[in-house]
């Protein structure tokens, strides 16, 4: 079915219901509706819903952890020197402060350094091991980044460190030379998630030193209380969601262990600080809290400023000061969603004037460029036009001396780190530096070879679809009866988690009938529904709506939504999420 909507500019999606196979859902238990989201979701028996610390998998299978351990072993006997460097987003945030608060309970000398994005770029770059020289560290640790640094680690081992690579994301045709790499998503490697994000390979770096501390009685050796890995699951658990890794039950176990000791008061108070700036009530905090509330404001400090907010953020043992920086926080990430309404009106503006001569028909990847958008901000405009126009898109601003630099964000079934490959292999030289993921990419080029890089991206992105046209699809679970549509059904659903990429957020469709509808704040359409059939009442809302449902709603709509309970002045109501709306 296709739901059009009213403007021509915004691409219509196609609903698409998720396949169940009723003999799968029937050897689960619980509510039916749970039972359906979970078969849709691969899942084949009660036990891949087990979420306990005792299913991970075993960090042995991690290749490079035995040098890796070797080097930080090392490292603490000899009272030596260690620097983190880190990423400049919550991961990498998250990844930093996890090293330095276990390494530190461990005895050792641990500081911290993260690239500003606005003087060095991404990862280990020559430059800032210029800037790690003057803390003179013996032992530098890459945390979320580093995989790509060939000439990075190769100064850092010129100038005598020795150099500890954790990353995942995924190599180049050659690795670094650094003494030791842990990155499952390196040639060869054995462990069956290639989904952890940066803040999880290093989670498994520490089980594995503290498996080998307590094997050498360090513990004992030194008076030191064997730390519990679990009270640090908090941290892992924000940077996993808001990394948008893919969540595998190995993920899931962790974001779930992680967020059951947040709920219980057990979580660093940087992370009740930022949850208290973004009124998320602890108790009730989910995948989709970390990910749309903590996520975004913590990476603010990265986008607009220093990502040393943020990671002094969360290593803040005082609640009274870690609010305080929370606010910080809090203030620069609504500076930073000024910016980005700004960029996003001036990039939907240039669009729509260029649409109506193509015929509706975009090219295959958007690459735009204005010399005075934010460097901080491209990605999030990137994934903003990649979602209205459902097309690969990559921002580009000016950084100084006729260089580009751009933020990648793709859609299902465009891998953007191969496209970029693919542009790098049959245009040398076109490209200066890039690397990510499958759905997101960073990348730098000169201004001049722009217009060729445009038609390069876009036969590149044409060679993956190798004739598959680009579809914007909207999934849900199916269609919703009128008494399945209460609290109880949110509440089960909501505990049912966690929701996450690849393991979405259940999500539903269904007609109703429009009561009342008002705009709140300029962007969010609030709504009161009838269900056709029943005339059950049921408030909605759409946030950030699109500017086509703000002028006025038809009687009846189709929507796609989720579930959730709004709570206002103690009283709880069911309330529908809406994520698309068609009339």
């Amino acid at each position: 079915m296709s739901m059009d909507t009213a403007a021509p500019a915004r691409l219509a999606k196609t609903l698409r219901r998720r396949a169940v196979d009723a003999a799968r859902a029937d050897q689960l238990s619980g509510h039916p509706v749970l039972r359906r989201v979970y078969a849709a979701r691969g899942v084949d028996a009660a036990d891949e819903l087990e979420l306990g610390l005792a299913g991970l998998l075993p960090y042995s299978l991690l290749s490079g952890m035995d040098a890796a351990v070797d080097l930080l072993e090392r490292a603490l006997r000899d009272r030596q020197r260690m620097l983190i460097v880190g990423d400049f987003d919550a991961d990498g945030a998250t990844s930093t402060a996890l090293a330095c608060l276990v390494l530190r309970g461990l005895g050792a000398q641990v500081d911290y350094l993260v690239p500003n994005r606005f003087e060095y770029g991404y990862g280990l770059t020559p430059e800032i091991v210029e800037v790690a020289a003057g803390m003179h560290p013996d032992l530098l640790i890459t945390v979320d980044n580093g995989i790509s640094s060939l000439a990075g680690v190769a100064a850092a081992k010129a100038l005598g460190m020795r150099v500890l690579v954790t990353d995942h994301h995924l190599p180049g045709a050659e690795l670094p030379e650094a003494d030791a790499i842990v990155n499952p998503n390196q040639p060869g490697c054995a462990f069956p998630s290639k989904a952890l994000a940066g803040v999880g390979v290093m989670f498994y770096v520490l089980l594995a030193l503290r498996a080998r501390l307590r094997e050498r009685g360090w513990f004992a050796e030194n008076g030191l209380p064997e730390p519990n890995l679990a009270e640090y699951l908090d941290l892992v658990a924000l940077g996993t969601v808001a990394d948008v890794v893919p969540l595998d039950r190995n993920n899931r176990i962790l974001v779930a262990q992680g967020l059951a000791r947040i709920r219980a008061g057990r979580c660093r108070p940087g992370i009740s600080a930022l949850l208290s700036v973004g009124k998320r009530e602890r108790a009730r905090v989910g995948a989709t809290d970390l990910g749309f509330t903590l996520g975004p404001r913590l990476n603010a400090a990265g986008r607009l400023d220093d990502m040393s907010a943020g990671i002094e953020c969360l290593l803040c043992a005082h609640p009274d000061r870690a609010l305080t920086m929370a606010a910080e926080l809090d203030a620069l990430n609504a500076e930073r969603k000024d910016i980005e309404s700004g960029m996003q009106a001036e990039a939907f503006a240039a669009l729509d004037r260029v649409l109506p001569g193509l015929a509706g028909e975009l090219p295959a990847g958007l690459a735009l460029f204005e010399r005075d958008w934010h460097q901080g901000v491209v990605g999030i405009l990137a994934a903003r036009v990649k979602d209205r126009y459902h097309r690969p898109t990559i921002c580009f601003t000016e950084v100084g001396e006729g260089e580009l630099k751009g933020s990648a964000r793709s859609v299902p079934g465009v891998h953007i780190r191969d496209a970029l490959d693919w542009v790098a292999a049959r245009r040398p030289g076109l490209l200066t530096k890039f690397g990510g993921h499958a759905m997101a990419a960073g990348l730098s080029l000169r201004e001049a070879d722009l217009p060729a890089f445009r038609t390069a991206f876009a036969e590149a992105v044409l060679a993956q679809l190798d004739g598959r046209e680009l579809v914007a699809e909207i999934w849900s679970d199916g269609e919703l009866q009128a008494e399945e549509l209460g609290i109880e059904l949110a509440e089960i659903l909501r505990a049912a988690g966690p929701w996450g990429q690849h393991f979405p957020e259940p999500t539903f469709d269904g007609q109703f009938l429009v009561r009342g509808q008002r705009v709140l704040a300029d962007k969010h359409l609030k709504l009161q529904l009838a269900h056709p059939d029943t005339g059950l009442l049921l408030d909605a809302i759409a946030f950030n709506a699109a500017p086509e449902w703000l002028k006025g709603l038809p009687e009846r709509v189709q929507l796609v939504y989720k579930l959730d309970v709004n709570e206002w002045r103690g009283e709880r109501k069911l309330q529908l999420l809406v994520d698309y709306l068609a009339f």
